[in-house]
C-alpha cells in the first residue's frame, strides 16, 4: 500500500493505522527525515513500513517514485492519493504560485500515479486506488475556489476510473470529507494572503476517518462520505446554489 502526503496529518495516520492491522505500508512525502522516523516508530510496533522521499509536484520524481517502489518494494496493491493542502480567501489574492503547486499536488500528482500504478494492477487483476477528495468538491462556494476545483477534478476522476475498471479486479474510489482535525487549517493560515478556514470548528477527529477508510477498503464503493451524513451535501448545490449565489461575498468576509 502507498500512501502520498504521509509525513503528517492523515496520510501519516492512514499509515500507522493500517500498518496496525497488519498492511505493509510505503511511505512518501518532501520531508525524508520525518518519513524515517515514522517508518522507525511503525517498525517498532512491529509493523511493515518503507519510505521514499520526494516533491510529487515534479513529473520526473513521481516516474522514479513508481518505478523505485515496483523495483525495490514489488507491487502496490492500494494507492491511496492523499497529498494535498487548502486554501481560503478571495481567489484573486492568492498567490499564483500557490495555485499552481495547488493544481500540480491536488490533481496533477494523484492522476499521474494513478496512470503509473493501475497498469500494474490491471496486470494482476487486483487493486484499489483510493483518492482523498472532500466535500468542497460538490460545494464550490466562496473563498476556496482553486481548492474546490481541484476535488471536484478527483471526484469526476474518480467516478469515471471507477466505471471503467468495472469487471476488472480493480477498484476506484473516491472519500469526501468533511473538515478533519489535522494541521491542514494552520497550513491554510500560514500560507500568503491565507485566512482561517471556517469549516475548522466543525473538523472530527482523525479517528474517524480511519475507521471509515477500513470499511471502504473491506467493501469497495464509488464513493464514501465521511461522516456519512454528509452525503446530503450533494443535494445543496442543485437545490440551493442559487440562493447561495447573491450572498457571495458576504459569507467569505465573515470567514
Amino acid at each position: 500500500m502507498l500512501v502520498t502526503g504521509a509525513s503528517s496529518g492523515l496520510g501519516e495516520a492512514f499509515a500507522r493505522f493500517l500498518a496496525e492491522r497488519g498492511l505493509r505500508v510505503i511511505l512518501t512525502a518532501r520531508r525524508a527525515q520525518r518519513l524515517a522516523d515514522i517508518v522507525n516508530e511503525i517498525r517498532n510496533q512491529g509493523g511493515t513500513a518503507e519510505f521514499f522521499p520526494g516533491d510529487i509536484r515534479n513529473p520526473q520524481v513521481r516516474a522514479k517514485l513508481a518505478r523505485d517502489v515496483q523495483v525495490k518494494a514489488g507491487h502496490v496493491d492500494i494507492l491511496i492519493n492523499n497529498a494535498g493542502f487548502g486554501w481560503y480567501g478571495y481567489f484573486h489574492t492568492m498567490d499564483w504560485s500557490d495555485a499552481a503547486r495547488m493544481i500540480a499536488v491536488n490533481i496533477e500528482a494523484a492522476a499521474h500515479l494513478t496512470h503509473l500504478f493501475l497498469p500494474d494492477m490491471l496486470a494482476r487483476r487486483t487493486g484499489h486506488i483510493i483518492n482523498i477528495s472532500s466535500i468542497a468538491g460538490g460545494l464550490p462556494n466562496q473563498g476556496i475556489a482553486m481548492y474546490s476545483g481541484s476535488k471536484a477534478f478527483l471526484d469526476a476522476f474518480s467516478t469515471a476510473l471507477h466505471r471503467e475498471l468495472r469487471g476488472s479486479g480493480v477498484t476506484a474510489s473516491a472519500m469526501r470529507l468533511g473538515p478533519v482535525e489535522t494541521e491542514f487549517f494552520e497550513q491554510a493560515r500560514k500560507m500568503k494572503n491565507g485566512g482561517n478556514v471556517p469549516a475548522e470548528k466543525m473538523a472530527i477527529p482523525v479517528g474517524r476517518v480511519n475507521q471509515a477508510l477500513w470499511r471502504l477498503l473491506r467493501h469497495p464503493r464509488r464513493v464514501m462520505y465521511v461522516p456519512g451524513w454528509l452525503a446530503v451535501t450533494r443535494l445543496v448545490e442543485p437545490l440551493l446554489g442559487g440562493l447561495i449565489d447573491p450572498l457571495g461575498p458576504l459569507l467569505l468576509r465573515r470567514g
